[in-house]
């Protein structure tokens, strides 16, 4: 997809997502805010994220953490969250703030 067709699509998303939420169907307002990020992220250059460099993560309706990333796989940066010992992969765009 280009620039412009995921933009829209992060545009689409956003819509369907408010109204999910306007009803109160909380799951299908989650599915929708995801492929919302995902989406996002490949809005984003992935070359901007550098491994061993820590990171907030700003999830949507969560507390933020600290994120420290091992290796880049596409859009998507795997590392450990909080000092956990589990391996987890966060989109990009879910990255802000580099500490």
């Amino acid at each position: 997809m280009t620039n412009q067709e995921l933009t829209a699509e992060v545009a689409r998303l956003n819509e369907l997502a408010k109204k999910a939420e306007q009803k109160g169907m909380v799951s299908e307002f989650a599915v929708h805010e995801r492929k919302k990020v995902i989406a996002q992220s490949y809005l984003l250059n992935p070359d901007d994220f550098n491994p061993g460099e820590t990171y907030t993560v700003g999830e949507p309706g969560a507390d933020e953490s600290s994120f420290v990333i091992s290796y880049m796989n596409g859009v998507f940066a795997w590392g450990y969250r909080d000092g956990e010992a589990s391996l987890s992969a966060i989109p990009i765009a879910l990255l802000t703030n580099k500490t």
